[in-house]
């Protein structure tokens, strides 16, 4: 991977180094989230998080890609992913996939900030019959109550949401153009 972000353009700063998501599974990421000595986690609820796929995103063949011009999309807070998904892709961008999504707090730490976190509705599952599950993944820190645990207040956790709900402290992440890194 070294030799990829050096061919990437290691001093970048609008754009981070993802893998293939079949390469990454996000219950292996999740723990490698910090929030100072706070490891990340998933919700208790979220036994299938691996099975969550990209999903109306087209992805450069190879193992590496770029994601250039990450957005937290603050703007979406308040929005639902249906809403802030026909805004993302009427200007030509795309949402981001959990994967991406956590790659993005592993590489920068600081985009993962309290009431100002991130859905990341590019991942999702289909379920036998076609359909879409109703869950969307998202990126937020714990307030350490409910079944997280007091021991996890301020730990990075990988959760869900409601596809059609709206919270004002989420926003709803997307990428600009994603290039394969040879």
């Amino acid at each position: 991977m070294t030799d990829a972000a050096v061919r990437a353009g290691a001093d970048r700063t609008d754009a981070l180094l993802a893998l293939d998501p079949a390469l990454a599974r996000p219950s292996a990421l999740a723990p490698m989230m910090r929030r100072g000595e706070r490891p990340g986690f998933v919700v208790e609820d979220m036994t299938d998080v691996d099975a969550f796929a990209p999903t109306g995103v087209e992805l450069p063949d190879g193992p590496l890609h770029l994601v250039e011009a990450p957005d937290r999309g603050d703007e979406f807070e308040n929005a639902s992913p249906a809403e802030a998904l026909e805004a993302i892709t009427a200007v030509g961008r795309s949402p981001m996939l959990l994967t991406e999504g956590l790659l993005w707090v592993l590489q920068v730490p600081e985009v993962l900030e309290r009431n100002h976190c991130f859905m990341t509705i590019g991942s999702r599952i289909r379920k036998a019959s076609g359909q879409l599950d109703s869950r969307t993944p998202a990126l937020w820190i714990s307030n350490g109550t409910g079944r997280d645990g007091t021991e996890r207040r301020d730990a990075p956790k990988l959760g869900w949401c409601w596809w059609n709900n709206r919270h004002t402290w989420l926003g709803i992440a997307s990428a600009g153009r994603r290039p394969r890194i040879d």
